[in-house]
């Protein structure tokens, strides 16, 4: 990985992948843990940058706050 945080890393792919993202999928794709995505997440959640939807036991990530 570059010298950009793991926040940092999460955030642009969120950013440029229209489609909204499980934890496992993120994961997989930049390869760092489950646990580091979802504290990042979490993060970004508290901070209203990222929306969350429930779909049954699965949770999509998307970039955007909430309107």
């Amino acid at each position: 990985m570059s010298n950009k945080s793991k926040k940092e890393i999460v955030v642009e792919l969120l950013k440029k992948n229209s489609d909204r993202l499980t934890i496992i999928e993120i994961s997989k794709i930049l390869k760092i843990s489950r646990n580091t995505v979802a504290v990042v997440l979490a993060e970004l959640k508290g901070a209203e940058l990222i929306r969350v939807r429930d779909i049954g036991r699965a949770k999509l990530n998307y970039w955007g706050a909430k309107k």
